[in-house]
């Protein structure tokens, strides 16, 4: 139940690429996190492709965009869903996603730099509410993190 956000060069993607480049990361997602099938716990996961203006990203101080197709992406998820090799697999699916979605007619290569920054526990609210790790294991369905929504005998009596 990550939120992310993609930044891409404006027409870098055409309608199909930008539409694979969500698909394709948000598959990414829920393969790293292990959310269940239910279309509603997909649905908690949202991909924000923002396309930037020609002449307002830069690496080594200018424009590359001529040579490369540089993407930025921000995964965000509750922190606790995801180890460290989570973090890793999800920088290379993400990345392979990114890839897989470029126009097989552009020659330029992509060049991703990709920050997984866990949202601290308390500090996510969805509708207006605040949630922890357990609201999301349940509303996610997370398989790893389901002893998280059990009673325990302390809540019970």
């Amino acid at each position: 139940m990550a939120n992310i956000s993609v930044k891409v060069p404006e027409g870098a993607f055409d309608e199909a690429g930008r539409a694979a480049l969500g698909k394709g990361i948000h598959a990414a997602a829920k393969a790293v996190e292990g959310w269940g099938d239910d279309p509603r716990q997909e649905a908690l996961t949202w991909v924000l492709v923002e396309e930037v203006k020609p002449g307002c990203l830069f690496a080594g101080g200018t424009d590359q965009t001529s040579r490369v197709i540089p993407v930025i992406v921000f995964f965000y998820p509750p922190a606790g869903v995801i180890d460290e090799a989570g973090r890793a697999e999800a920088m290379r699916r993400v990345h392979q996603a990114v890839t897989a979605a470029k126009s097989a007619s552009d020659p330029r290569p992509v060049a991703t730099s990709i920050m997984v920054w866990e949202v601290a526990d308390g500090t996510w609210s969805a509708n207006g509410q605040l949630w922890r790790l357990p609201d999301f294991a349940r509303a996610a369905g997370y398989k790893h993190l389901q002893h998280l929504t059990e009673p325990t005998a302390t809540s019970v009596a």
